[in-house]
């Protein structure tokens, strides 16, 4: 859908232009008063404007001169069959194109949807060009329980519009999940946009969010296209959404609410036709009972949560998503060894996915194209076992796995809750102690 003003002083060819492009859904102003449309170009950011090249006072060529001045304005002449000439001159001058009055109604609006289409493309090419599309596989990778459980929601929910809040830690694949969610639904065709919420500041945030227009401020030479507008008809995901501001998080509210954006600077409605998908590394619950975070937006967010494990809750992953990567930097070696295997499958991996990605191109550099060992990967991992037999503390009943709780909380609580002293007691890491508790639920 496009803003469009259309500008002739022949009222019945204002309203018969009007009419044809508001029912093809566009947002149309029109106007018989040359001088009244320098004020509208002036006030207002319009997408296109039609308007006739010979009109009394103020020409069309005076209209196209002053909508150029708006960057991201396109303009169409309308000319009867004598003033060809001008109309050609009025192209080189920066008009998009001209129509021959007497031009049929679908001419119109083949033209329209061909600038429209053109605006589109030429606004998500030049994000595209600032984007790394290959961060992300649009592949969830893994058998495990785990991961057969977030594949099962995926496929449940990515039919539908609803907004979808992906939680869990730092590395788990939310973005991927989100690539999944966009690629299994109805909009597969049509973008998909990512913003890192905590990498800008407020002011920037904001104008990426939503776009601005030129003159906004200081910088702002020509209007953006914001990520909501990019996103039209396809997905949003917004990353790390519990680090908005409270300002923002109230901008997002209304736009979610009303389906319609103001630009920063700007003062038309855009409408706009998203599907949000969010995702957080913070218990937003928490983050509402300490006023961080909008309840009302949160209950916008999540209508349909997915929790994505870490990679220490889904083992069975870990050497089928090694062997991707590998097979993702073109390794020639594609499987990996069973040493190679122990060594992933006892270190705790706290970066999750993340972390064993960064680990296998570390290690695959260090071997310079030969089979991967032990030694070229440098993972801090402490294999010893909690040693229940040689330890001081008396296990309880209930198996082996309640003997090491116990024996964690009461290295614990003779160490006063001093983390370093309890795991010395124990004998092993205090990482591992960490990853234990975690194990155990035990409150670090």
């Amino acid at each position: 859908m496009a803003n469009i003003l259309v500008v002739d002083d022949e009222p019945k060819m204002t309203s018969l232009v009007c009419g044809c492009l508001e029912d093809e859904g566009h947002k149309v102003t029109t106007t018989i008063k040359p001088e009244e449309a320098l004020l509208l170009i002036e006030k207002h950011s319009f997408d296109i404007v039609i308007t006739d090249l010979s009109m009394p006072k103020i020409s069309g060529m005076e209209v196209l001169e002053k909508a150029l001045e708006k960057n991201g304005t396109q303009v169409i002449m309308m000319t009867a069959y004598g003033s060809v000439e001008t109309a050609v001159e009025a192209m080189k001058k920066g008009a998009v194109d001209y129509l021959l009055k007497p031009f049929s109604l679908e001419e119109l609006e083949l033209l329209v949807q061909k600038l429209v289409s053109q605006q589109k493309v030429t606004a998500l090419n030049k994000h595209y060009q600032q984007e790394d599309k290959g961060r992300a596989s649009a592949a969830f990778i893994g058998d495990s329980p785990a991961a057969r459980k977030v594949k099962q929601l995926i496929s449940k929910v990515a039919g539908t519009d609803a907004t979808v809040l992906l939680t869990g830690r730092s590395g788990t694949g939310k973005e991927v999940a989100a690539r999944i969610v966009h690629a299994l639904s109805p909009r597969a065709d049509k973008p998909f946009i990512a913003i890192n919420c905590a990498a800008l500041t407020e002011t920037l945030l904001e104008s990426e969010l939503f776009g601005h227009e030129k003159g906004a401020f200081t910088g702002a030479t020509a209007r953006k296209i914001g990520r909501f507008e990019l996103a039209d008809q396809g997905s949003l995901f917004l990353d790390e959404i519990g680090e908005l501001s409270p300002g923002l998080q109230s901008k997002l509210l209304r736009v979610l609410e009303e389906g319609e954006l103001i630009r920063v600077g700007g003062v038309d409605q855009v409408p706009i036709d998203v599907r949000i998908i969010a995702a957080t590394n913070k218990i937003l619950k928490e983050e509402i009972k300490t006023g961080a975070f909008r309840e009302d937006l949160f209950f916008r967010l999540s209508v349909f949560p997915i929790e994505l494990p870490n990679l220490s809750d889904r083992r069975e992953d870990i050497i089928s998503l090694a062997e991707f990567f590998l097979a993702q930097g073109s390794y020639k070696h594609r499987t990996i060894s069973s040493d190679v295997g122990k060594l992933l499958m006892s270190y705790d991996w706290p970066g999750n996915i993340r972390e064993l990605r960064n680990v296998m191109e570390r290690a695959m550099i260090l071997a310079a194209g030969e089979m991967l060992t032990c030694e070229d990967f440098s993972l801090e991992v402490d294999s010893r076992p909690i040693a229940v037999e040689s330890n001081p503390f008396t296990p309880e009943e209930g198996g082996l796995e309640a003997a090491e709780k116990q024996m964690i909380l009461k290295a614990l609580d003779r160490a006063n809750g001093n983390k370093t002293e309890a795991a010395s007691a124990l004998q092993i890491s205090r990482r591992r102690l960490y990853s234990r508790m975690k194990y155990h639920n035990i409150d670090v």
